[in-house]
């Protein structure tokens, strides 16, 4: 799949949501329109699976707010994706050895069961 352009302003232009999509295995995981946006354009399914996956994890399924920062290595394809609780406190961490996402960082927000952009919180 080709990924389009993806810009953090054009993120930054979602507030709110006027939808709610249900993450198709961790049923309990709802998700917003920027975050499909941001899937659809950028062929990040892979990330909003990750963050909802590691839902099961003994030190993030008890934060009701949590911080994923996916920080890319753009010259060497690579990236690292943590969790932290809100007060950078790390609470989980994992290398990705391969990507295409076109940003050189994202934080994304999960709070009540809900995948969302910061500006949408």
């Amino acid at each position: 799949m080709e990924t389009q352009q993806l810009t953090s302003t054009e993120l930054s232009q979602f507030t709110g949501t006027e939808n709610w999509y249900r993450h198709p295995i961790v049923r309990k995981m709802l998700y917003t329109d920027g975050i499909r946006h941001m899937m659809n354009k950028a062929g990040a399914y892979w990330l909003v699976d990750e963050i909802a996956y590691q839902q099961f994890h003994p030190r993030v399924k008890t934060e009701e707010f949590q911080v994923w920062i996916l920080a890319t290595n753009l010259e060497e394809s690579t990236a690292l994706l943590s969790c932290e609780d809100g007060h950078d406190r790390v609470l989980c961490s994992k290398q990705i050895p391969y990507t295409d996402f076109p940003l050189a960082e994202i934080k994304i927000y999960v709070s009540g069961n809900v995948i969302l952009l910061p500006s949408e919180y």
